[in-house]
């Protein structure tokens, strides 16, 4: 590195010296030193040891005309020659985001402040700005921005107050505008499918968090598919992709459980999983979501938003697919179980039909004599009716030889054939002679 030489010079007298370079190096001249040399010389009344008057100032043509330009560019080439990066603390002031992106804030403590720019390109991975007063340990390079000729520290990297100061502040401020819209809400959470058929997964396809989740659900639940929707889980960007692909299984209509997440890391490295726009996808989403960032430890606004937390990706395959074994230990139980059942079934049905049986046969019984009562009443009446009644008391009933009752003396002719219907038979007749009876008015009557 090429040195920078300081000039110095005495303020009462106003005049500096010149930096005479000698091939790479510098050599400082001083007007003390001049001032020394020349007492030293040949006529000289100075004495060694004791300060000369200060010599008169040079003739103009000795002295170097600057610009401001050039001093400003000399002074920020010294600055930061002479100072290596560095870290610096102190308490914020008048941050403000411009809308180029760049932060410019002040640093200070009880006696001084510290003027700070930091570029958008650095700004750009903080995750939230900090509040005014906060403690910040800041990293970065002291330099003068020449143009108006200010110093100022170029922050390359910042830190709150503690290892997660900005990053908790971050995480607090988020949780609470969700919380307050309702979206941490406890019933809020729908339950997890008992059998999904189709799983789900928003994760980097080159991560071990992708591989547990196969492993896992391959051993326990090998009839059920899997269906990777691939997204960088940490960098910037990270989180747009995550809730790109979070709403693509969502609207694929292919899927009923989705695992979101990735393995361990730092804070910055789980970050995307603590920004709005994948807490936002996760909220929306219309099946449900395991949440599944990190290792147990880590808790993450992904977290609180989904319907499941698992502590690992490995522990969010076992909570959403279940054991084969035991899903075959409870198909034997259900096999015994409904045995049982059909067996009891069968016996309750067997003696609801045996009383029915009886009861039926009760119930024919029952009606049977009561048309036997009914029928002995309409037999009864028959046979008061009947002629064979009339037959029975000694009676005859006379018949044609067509087997038309002869019920008039008149309709018996002498010397005609007929028969006498009696009780348990017939008998053959002929008429010897007809005796009609004479009633009043000269009526006859069988």
């Amino acid at each position: 590195m090429v040195g920078v030489g300081v000039v110095a010079g005495r303020a009462d007298q106003g005049c500096g010296a010149r930096v005479k370079r000698r091939g790479s190096a510098v050599v400082n001249r001083d007007l003390f030193d001049l001032e020394t040399e020349r007492a030293r010389e040949p006529g000289s009344d100075g004495l060694a040891g004791e300060r000369p008057e200060a010599p008169a100032c040079p003739q103009p043509i000795d002295v170097p005309v600057w610009s401001v330009s050039a001093v400003n560019a000399a002074a920020r080439t010294l600055l930061e020659g002479t100072f290596p990066p560095l870290w610096v603390t102190g308490e914020v002031a008048n941050w403000r985001r411009a809308r180029s992106g760049h932060c410019y804030f002040t640093l200070k403590d009880r006696t001084s402040q510290l003027g700070c720019v930091m570029w958008r390109s650095d700004a750009e991975r903080l995750p939230t700005d900090p509040d005014e007063g906060m403690t910040l340990r800041v990293f970065g390079t002291l330099t003068i921005y020449e143009r108006k000729g200010e110093y100022q520290l170029v922050v390359r990297r910042l830190e709150g107050e503690g290892a997660e100061g900005l990053w908790r502040l971050a995480f607090e401020k988020l949780r609470a505008k969700l919380a307050a819209e309702g979206l941490l809400a406890p019933e809020r959470r729908r339950p997890l499918p008992r059998f999904p058929s189709t799983v789900g997964v928003v994760t980097s396809p080159a991560g071990a968090a992708m591989r547990d989740i196969i492993t896992v659900i391959g051993r326990r639940a090998p009839w059920t598919r899997v269906v990777l929707c691939a997204a960088r889980v940490q960098g910037e960007g990270a989180a747009a992709e995550i809730a790109r692909a979070i709403r693509a299984l969502a609207t694929s209509g292919l899927v009923e459980v989705i695992i979101v997440g990735r393995g361990g890391g730092s804070v910055e490295d789980l970050w995307a999983f603590n920004e709005e726009p994948v807490a936002r996808a996760i909220a929306e989403c219309p099946v449900p979501v395991v949440s599944a960032v990190g290792h147990e430890v880590d808790v993450t606004i992904a977290d609180l938003v989904a319907d499941v937390r698992a502590p690992t990706p490995s522990a969010a395959a076992e909570t959403v697919v279940p054991d084969r074994r035991a899903v075959a230990d409870g198909l034997e139980r259900l096999r015994a179980h409904l045995v049982t059942a059909l067996a009891a079934a069968v016996e309750r049905r067997r003696v609801r039909a045996r009383d029915m049986a009886d009861a039926l046969e009760r119930g024919m019984a029952r009606v049977l004599e009561r048309w036997r009562h009914r029928l002995a009443g309409v037999v009864a009446k028959v046979e008061a009716l009947s002629p064979l009644a009339t037959l029975r008391r000694g009676y005859a009933v006379p018949l044609g030889v067509g087997g038309q009752v002869l019920r008039r003396a008149v309709e018996f002719d002498a010397g005609m054939p007929f028969e006498l219907r009696v009780v348990d038979g017939r008998v053959r007749s002929r008429v010897e002679e007809s005796l009609p009876e004479e009633s009043d008015g000269g009526r006859t009557e069988s």
